[in-house]
């Protein structure tokens, strides 16, 4: 049952290879070797074809380098492609590894050209352009709504407080404990004579 959720994976792959000629080749370069992308309670398997596909590797395949990661971490690891190695925890064929990491950092999904074989380029040029508008309003609106929160919890309904307000309340109160010492040992000297 596994094996059948993780067959859309490896369409999406293919289909990302597909349009990449130069990924292809690369894998090619990796024939016959599977890698196992680990991340605890899912593994995906895929071995590399002769065309430079991918496919689903046969359950007695040996991975020749494995993928540890956290499902955790795969926000992180999808939001910053380049540190994604750093996320990971990577054993086996190496070049092969290297490899991996160069596509996975490379590899886009054109959206607009897909788009574009079902509506036509105008309109998918048209629909892609409106989803990046929208989904940068949604991003000003919300870093927008995060600032005044912060602006309301800070000024308005003081609960925050200010990194520089507290340095300086902080630097009081030092201060002030000192001031206390220096007048405690004072009134010692003054009930001493």
């Amino acid at each position: 049952m596994l094996s059948s959720l993780l067959r859309p994976a490896t369409a999406v792959i293919n289909h990302l290879l597909a349009q990449e000629p130069w990924a292809q080749a690369k894998l090619i370069a990796h024939r016959d070797k599977t890698a196992c992308i680990d991340a605890g309670v899912v593994q995906l398997m895929l071995t590399v074809t002769g065309d430079g596909f991918l496919k689903n590797a046969d359950d007695n395949a040996v991975p020749a380098v494995t993928i540890h990661l956290k499902l955790s971490d795969l926000p992180l690891i999808l939001a910053n492609r380049e540190r994604a190695v750093s996320y990971v925890r990577i054993e086996g064929d190496a070049d092969f590894a290297n490899a991996i990491s160069q596509l996975s950092q490379s590899l886009r999904w054109e959206a607009e050209e897909d788009l574009g074989k079902v509506v036509g380029d105008i309109a998918a040029t048209r629909i892609v352009s409106g989803a990046k508008s929208i989904a940068a309003a949604a991003q000003t609106t919300q870093k927008q709504l995060a600032e005044n929160v912060a602006e309301y919890f800070l000024e308005e309904q003081p609960m925050l407080i200010r990194p520089h307000v507290m340095s300086e309340f902080s630097s009081e109160v030092v201060k002030l404990r000192d001031d206390l010492e220096r007048l405690s040992k004072r009134i010692e000297k003054l009930e001493r004579r």
